[in-house]
């Protein structure tokens, strides 16, 4: 990413920076853009029920995950743990994590990073691609690793 810095303003309620939005994986889950710098890439997710987000790693960024609304089973790790509305689940870079909203009601998460590190190139990439190999190929471009399923 070439050096960003972040810009003032307010991004609203239910809208992206710019009105911007992805769709991805081929999930119904909308990702908002919030805020974009080199330090920082923030989004918030509007997750259903019974979606997810398989076990993976950032090897370049730190990641966040507060809880608006709803709730969601976090992996970190061997740690199994529920997230509930105002819980702020922390992701280490190098650590497996995962999650999935099991709830009857739709989850409202909001998603931050640090660095940046060209995670917002990786949604776009991830834009239209529905094949899970081919979302696993891209993201291992991107030093996001997806792990194998555990037998």
């Amino acid at each position: 990413m070439v050096d960003k810095p972040l810009t003032a303003g307010i991004t609203r309620a239910g809208e992206g920076e710019d009105g911007f939005t992805w769709q991805q994986q081929g999930r119904s889950s909308n990702t908002l853009l919030k805020a974009l710098c080199t330090t920082t890439f923030c989004f918030e997710t509007y997750t259903p029920p019974g979606n997810s987000v398989s076990l993976h790693v950032h090897l370049a960024q730190d990641e966040f995950i507060y809880v608006v609304g709803g709730q969601v089973e976090v992996q970190v790790a061997e740690m199994h743990l529920q997230a509930n509305p105002g819980d702020l689940v922390r992701l280490p870079r190098g650590v497996p994590h995962g999650y999935a909203n099991l709830a009857d009601v739709p989850a409202r998460l909001l998603f931050w990073v640090s660095p940046a590190d060209g995670l917002k190139e990786l949604f776009d990439v991830l834009q239209n691609v529905g094949e899970a190999a081919e979302v696993i190929r891209l993201s291992a471009e991107h030093d996001v690793i997806f792990l194998p399923p555990r037998v």
